[in-house]
């Protein structure tokens, strides 16, 4: 398994989630990493990407502010913290590494829900 997401559950509205990406250093190394998610009957959505060096993050409208990107390249690590969860933030959340080809994990189902 070269992506490895890990970190989804359940959780309350207004509750916090940390995912984490967990690639081998082929992968991760010089790759942007990035987020996705599926929500069911809607189309994969782009969350959040960082840059190689992580000097640069972007994210999607519905999450900024609440959603925060970032990456530990000693550990190969790409991670999602998510804060304020709403019940529409409820999908299954992918990672991804892109540098020449697309790599992506297996998905992480988050759910908020009361």
């Amino acid at each position: 398994v070269q992506l490895q997401a890990s970190g989804g559950g359940l959780v309350q509205p207004g509750g916090s989630l940390r995912l984490s990406c967990a690639a081998t250093n082929t992968i991760f190394s010089r790759s942007i990493m990035g987020w996705y998610r599926e929500a069911p009957g809607k189309q994969r959505e782009l969350v959040a990407t960082i840059s190689t060096d992580g000097s640069s993050t972007n994210y999607a409208d519905s999450v900024k502010g609440r959603f925060t990107i970032s990456r530990d390249d000693a550990e190969n690590t790409a991670y999602l913290q998510m804060s304020s969860l709403k019940p529409e933030d409820t999908a299954v959340y992918y990672c991804t590494a892109k540098r020449i080809a697309t790599y992506w994990s297996q998905g992480t189902q988050v759910t908020v829900s009361s």
